[in-house]
């Protein structure tokens, strides 16, 4: 049996196909996010959010999951001293979790509160290896228990205030305590005590904004960015730079199409800040089904924003820089068989792996994060892709329109 082969620098060959693949990648950008989300980051995210009326509980499409069995939850790794964190299929609900977001008799929950925590992950410091496995699992058991506190939420939320004060924040913080306990005392038998883990145990309840298409869907956000404001449009013949005149109904947040959007496109930084993205490592072969990693260095993206698309996040935020002027965001994966190596493919088919990356790492300098696909279920050449998104999903803006996105491409044969 032929074993992938590697090479930190890929051949002249992977070179050349590297180059062939950009020239289609542009297609894997609508048929990636054909893909239903909904994950976000860490601790600090409402777990449950209102779905369309519109949604129906359907079960995941292919590449929507994580492998071993995960589902649709994140998974945290370890990497070069931070914790990379993986949204799986880009958080496409099972039929399970689309139904806990119903009531008993088939109607939208009401989605007025959620349980929002402290975000753990960012306070930890270097995970010791050999208490790596001890920490991940309190992780889990720190998201699983929002999660049983968000279905009480659901379920007895309208019971008042002390209601839920006694009977979900309080259980709810007496459980983080003890666990934070556990990571504490994992981390400090190998390496540096933790500090302030302690701090982290008290939740909130807050409101979950449904939107509904208002504000973020023709109305306000777009109003000011044509007409009025620009006459002259700079001598040139613009055909429209809001929806106030489109036939097409308001984008409401969710992954459909036909519609018009207005959310602003946001702040762009400078030239030398826009960010760009690279895959340093890949196989050339692999045989079906089996697992391979696909290295990938980025510059200029601070990976720390992702609203998730399932639940309305998508094209829903401007992009926003932080302090230094670089875009925040995360980078996506995909992997797609090709049929033919002449022609552009078909862009609504979903990926056989697709997977959005946010490790709260990123920055002016390029550093690398490992991507570990469990395989691919067809022989023939795959596409592999990366690209950049910001906390929306949209490929960063450049400040000239000379500037190569921050996107590459790979293919890899596949016995």
């Amino acid at each position: 049996m032929r074993r992938s082969t590697r090479s930190r620098r890929p051949s002249g060959n992977a070179r050349t196909k590297r180059l062939l693949a950009v020239g289609a990648t542009l297609a894997v950008f609508g048929g990636v996010v054909a893909v239903t989300q909904i994950s976000s980051a860490g601790d600090r995210r409402p777990n449950k959010q209102p779905r369309p009326a519109s949604a129906a509980c359907v079960e995941p499409s292919p590449g929507a999951t994580a492998p071993a069995a995960r589902g649709t939850t994140t998974t945290r790794t370890w990497q070069n001293g931070r914790w990379v964190v993986n949204h799986w299929g880009d958080g496409q609900q099972t039929v399970e979790e689309c139904q806990e977001t119903r009531d008993g008799n088939g109607d939208e929950t009401a989605g007025a509160l959620a349980v929002a925590c402290p975000d753990v992950v960012s306070r930890l410091p270097q995970v010791p290896d050999r208490a790596r496995a001890e920490v991940d699992r309190n992780l889990n058991a720190l998201q699983t228990q929002i999660t049983e506190a968000d279905q009480r939420l659901a379920a007895d939320g309208d019971r008042g205030q002390a209601f839920i004060r006694n009977a979900i924040l309080n259980p709810l913080a007496s459980k983080r305590r003890a666990t934070l306990n556990r990571i504490r005392i994992a981390i400090d038998r190998f390496g540096p005590r933790p500090r302030g883990l302690a701090g982290l145990a008290t939740c909130q309840v807050q409101p979950v904004d449904n939107n509904d298409g208002g504000d973020n869907g023709g109305g306000d956000n777009g109003g000011d960015n044509g007409g009025d404001n620009g006459d002259d449009n700079n001598g040139l013949d613009v055909l429209a730079s809001n929806c106030d005149d489109s036939q097409l109904q308001p984008h409401d947040g969710f992954q459909n199409g036909n519609r018009c959007i207005s959310t602003a496109f946001g702040e762009v930084g400078a030239a030398a800040n826009n960010p760009s993205l690279l895959i340093t490592d890949f196989p050339q072969q692999i045989n079906r089904n089996e697992g391979f990693s696909i290295q990938v260095s980025t510059r200029n993206l601070i990976r720390d924003r992702f609203l998730p698309a399932g639940q309305g996040g998508y094209y829903l935020e401007s992009s926003l820089l932080n302090e230094q002027g670089l875009t925040r965001g995360h980078f996506h994966t995909a992997c797609r068989m090709l049929p033919s190596v002449d022609e552009a493919p078909a862009p609504e088919p979903v990926p056989a792996f697709f997977v959005a990356t946010e490790d709260g790492g990123g920055g002016a300098q390029p550093d690398e994060v490992t991507i570990q696909v469990p395989g691919l279920p067809d022989s023939g050449v795959a596409q592999c892709a990366v690209w950049a998104g910001d906390g929306s999903h949209r490929i960063p803006m450049s400040e000239r329109a000379n500037q190569t996105p921050a996107f590459d491409a790979v293919r890899i044969q596949v016995n």
